[in-house]
């Protein structure tokens, strides 16, 4: 799985550890993602159509950006590591 991708930012959302400018790595996560949709074309930054850098779903940051729909995936995650490890 891709969560080495991402990380909790302070306020529990999901963080592209990729910053801004990593435009390979952001193409190939949206690329096996099955809740990307390409956000309207005013907002389109990377030239690679299919991009989290181009995603609907994505909230730009002052480093990176969060992705709206893998937050309720990290936050999931999260409760199942706490409930096996009680």
């Amino acid at each position: 799985m891709d969560m080495d991708f991402w990380s909790k930012n302070e306020r529990g959302q999901a963080q592209f550890n990729g910053g801004r400018h990593d435009w390979l790595l952001a193409a190939g996560i949206a690329g096996n993602c099955p809740h990307f949709l390409l956000d309207d074309e005013d907002e389109l930054v990377a030239e690679e159509e299919r991009s989290c850098y181009n995603c609907r779903f994505r909230r730009w940051t002052d480093r990176s950006f969060i992705c709206m729909k893998r937050q309720t995936v990290v936050n999931v995650q999260s409760d199942e590591s706490s409930t096996l490890t009680k």
